[in-house]
């Protein structure tokens, strides 16, 4: 019985975040069928040839998205650890100015800045993924360091860990809900800003969107904006469910 019960909370809590994955995967291996309920109210349009599939739209996506998020979390969690432990609040105040002020900059003038310096493709929108999700994950670092009670330090202190054990066996796992709040934040905004990509010549679910507005196509619109919102949905569900565990 208790097993039983084990097994239907598990299916609770994680039927929300296999329904989008399977309408994900539904989206992008089987668009043909779907595009035909779109047609009915839309009208017949004329088939535009896509060189892309889906598929591998979806791999360059995520490939934009992990590697922009991956650099964030590097710099993030490192400047935040550093702050927690040198207890500087100049650099403090610094980091999180500068992060916020990279935050409020547009997407479309970090990429247009960018694109001298790199050329077209990937790499501007790379850029401004990363500085835009810096924020979200230093600030939480921050703050979850910080929400550790001291006795709980001053114990691990007292066993004879070092900061390095400490930091490893005790303040991460503590403050790991507040650290993942930060970067279901940050994986969010990136999957979904990662589209902007396109107007540089970035590959993503951004090239059937950029495409059918400049075509008037609202099916291919749809085609590429559906799967980004279903891959955000299915990544806030999945840290929200490691969050709360």
């Amino acid at each position: 019985m208790r097993l039983f019960r084990s097994s239907v909370s598990l299916l609770k809590r994680w039927w929300v975040t296999g329904l989008y994955l399977g309408l994900f995967l539904w989206w992008i291996f089987d668009f043909s069928t779907i595009k035909g309920l779109f047609l009915e109210w839309l009208g017949q349009r004329p088939d535009l040839i896509q060189r892309t599939s889906l598929a591998e739209l979806a791999l360059q996506h995520l490939n934009i998205v992990f590697i922009s998020t991956s650099i964030a979390i590097v710099i993030g969690l490192g400047l935040g650890m550093i702050i927690h432990y040198t207890h500087h609040e100049e650099l403090k105040a610094l980091a999180l100015k500068l992060a916020s002020v990279g935050e409020t900059i547009p997407s479309a003038a970090i990429i247009a800045l960018s694109v001298p310096l790199y050329g077209y493709g990937n790499r501007p929108i790379i850029l401004a993924l990363i500085i835009y999700a810096i924020l979200p994950i230093l600030r939480n670092t921050i703050v979850g360091l910080k929400s550790i009670s001291r006795p709980i330090i001053d114990a691990a202190k007292g066993v004879g860990l070092s900061k390095w054990q400490q930091l490893i066996k005790i303040e991460l796992p503590l403050s790991r809900p507040t650290l993942l709040a930060g970067i279901r934040t940050a994986l969010v905004i990136n999957i979904s800003a990662a589209t902007i990509g396109a107007t540089v010549g970035a590959g993503g679910f951004g090239v059937p969107i950029i495409a059918g507005i400049r075509t008037y196509d609202p099916v291919m619109v749809i085609q590429g904006s559906v799967p980004v919102i279903l891959m955000a949905l299915f990544a806030d569900r999945l840290l929200r469910l490691n969050t709360t565990k």
